[in-house]
């Protein structure tokens, strides 16, 4: 299956907040400033302790003693800061946590998103593209196609008597069998392609950059060879084995169309005369 991109609009992303993990080096670093500025402060107050004892014992002039109410009001100042950085390193210990709770949900609403948008281009049953990724891919491809001057073809792939096994066995066996041929067409299908799963019980495949239309039929006659193999599949106990058949109309651009709608068209119609006259395949005239 292609690797084409499923969509063209982007999810949003956390970058425009600022990370936690950006917040808690700065946390680290006011800690580590506020345990300086603690240390600081002890040493001023044995400092002035020591001071105050020894003027005490002595009879100091007044300039000792006007430093001595310096180095006080120093103290005090010292002890207001570092209890006002303890009050900012709170705050910021609370804005971390809160910012780690914030990215974390939105990582989770981003998440969501993306399986939403997947959900949204793919089949729930086989989880092939669906019908408008399909057309969105082939409408790339047709623009490449234009500019490359390349040759490229739709493949539109229906199950011969599908009803006969839904109605013989029941809905499960059918969805076995159209995971089955999912399955059997990713195998051998080219990475640059798309695999589509149209509805039902019909599948589309572009195949980008062939030579000719002999390319589109050698393809076909694989995916018709692929799908005959016996599928095996258990059924109330009991082992049944199945041959699953198809008819395929192919279109070719330019020869057959321009446009998206004009291939799917005339594939969806090649496919039908295939399914008449029991061919197998049918290449759009």
């Amino acid at each position: 299956m292609g690797t084409g991109p499923d969509a063209t609009q982007k999810e949003p992303t956390a970058s425009g907040l600022k990370p936690a993990g950006t917040l808690d080096q700065l946390l680290g670093k006011n800690e580590r400033v506020k345990d300086l500025v603690e240390d600081c402060a002890v040493d001023l107050t044995s400092v002035n302790t020591s001071l105050k004892l020894e003027l005490e014992e002595r009879n100091p002039g007044p300039g000792l003693a006007r430093a001595l109410g310096q180095t006080v009001a120093v103290e005090e100042k010292v002890h207001e800061a570092s209890e006002q950085l303890a009050d900012v390193n709170q705050a910021l210990k609370e804005e971390v946590k809160d910012r780690g709770l914030l990215e974390e949900e939105l990582a989770q609403a981003i998440g969501q998103g993306e399986k939403d948008r997947h959900a949204s281009l793919h089949d729930h049953l086989t989880g092939l593209p669906n019908r408008a990724l399909f057309l969105d891919r082939l409408e790339h491809g047709l623009a490449q196609a234009h500019r490359h001057a390349w040759n490229l073809a739709v493949l539109f792939l229906d199950l011969d008597d599908f009803k006969k096994i839904n109605d013989t066995y029941g809905h499960d066996t059918g969805d076995i069998v159209l995971k089955t041929v999912a399955d059997r067409l990713q195998e051998h299908s080219r990475s640059d392609d798309t695999i589509s799963r149209h509805g039902g019980d019909e599948f589309m495949y572009l195949l980008m950059a062939i030579r000719d239309e002999a390319d589109a039929t050698l393809i076909s006659l694989k995916f018709i060879e692929a799908l005959q193999a016996p599928c095996k599949i258990q059924v109330g106990g009991a082992e049944i084995t199945l041959s699953i058949k198809a008819s395929i109309g192919i279109s070719l651009f330019p020869k057959n169309g321009q446009t998206a709608g004009e291939l799917i068209q005339k594939a969806d119609a090649a496919m039908y005369e295939a399914k008449r006259t029991h061919s197998g395949f049918k290449v759009s005239e």
